[in-house]
């Protein structure tokens, strides 16, 4: 598949955190002439967040590059078939077929892969213990800015993880995928299994989840490369 060159890119977040992560990258995006535009997710549901995305894509005046990050990239799996959605971008994220979810993504995963230290559902909700964020989300940025993001943690709801895609966008639109070699979050074997099944161009870097925070360049050159086509 090929896709008609993009100077608009909308950047999707993923659950535990906001958009405002996505500060580094969309600095460099900007700084090279594109527009670019966050999704803030409510991250309730897969559906209310589909819904906040198509909004923020209706507002787009051509060509886009949708971008998401972890859970993010079922966000763009279910919206991405949106006209103006010219590619697809998966970070380090989940890339959903029809009928899967985030839950049955991760229901088995690959033996010896580390567990994110998820903490038991409260009241319907899910967070990441504080004391290990850093390690889990993060080990490759300063410890300030780790804990920042593990106190500002947002709640990520049970409806969103067992949300099933529709119709997954990277059957329809070309896509690339940044595996990062040393993920706990997602083990770099399921990034590198999904990837492959979406057919994606994929790049790999040696990081964290939090690689958009952590090396910002190589995940702006990988969007550039999705938006010349």
């Amino acid at each position: 598949m090929t896709s008609p060159a993009a100077t608009n890119v909308v950047l999707v977040h993923g659950g535990f955190v906001d958009g405002s992560g996505w500060r580094p990258v969309y600095d460099l995006l900007t700084q090279d002439g594109f527009r670019v535009s966050v999704v803030q997710n409510p991250t309730l549901s897969l559906d209310g967040d589909a819904a906040a995305t198509r909004q923020i894509l209706d507002r787009q005046d051509g060509p886009t590059v949708l971008v998401g990050h972890s859970y993010g990239g079922a966000v763009i799996s279910e919206a991405g078939t949106h006209d103006k959605v010219s590619a697809l971008v998966y970070v380090c994220a989940f890339a959903p077929d029809k009928g899967e979810s985030v839950n049955t993504l991760i229901a088995d995963p690959p033996p010896g892969a580390p567990v994110p230290p998820i903490l038991p559902p409260d009241n319907g909700f899910l967070f990441l213990d504080r004391d290990k964020f850093h390690a889990s989300f993060a080990g490759d940025i300063p410890a300030a800015d780790a804990q920042f993001a593990a106190d500002s943690q947002v709640p990520w709801g049970l409806d969103a993880l067992g949300g099933a895609v529709s119709e997954p966008a990277w059957r329809h639109k070309p896509s690339w995928y940044l595996v990062t070699t040393e993920d706990r979050m997602i083990p770099p074997p399921a990034q590198r299994a999904m990837s492959e099944r979406a057919g994606s161009t994929v790049v790999e870097v040696d990081g964290s989840h939090a690689i958009y925070l952590s090396q910002p360049q190589a995940v702006a050159d990988l969007i550039k490369r999705a938006a010349n086509g």
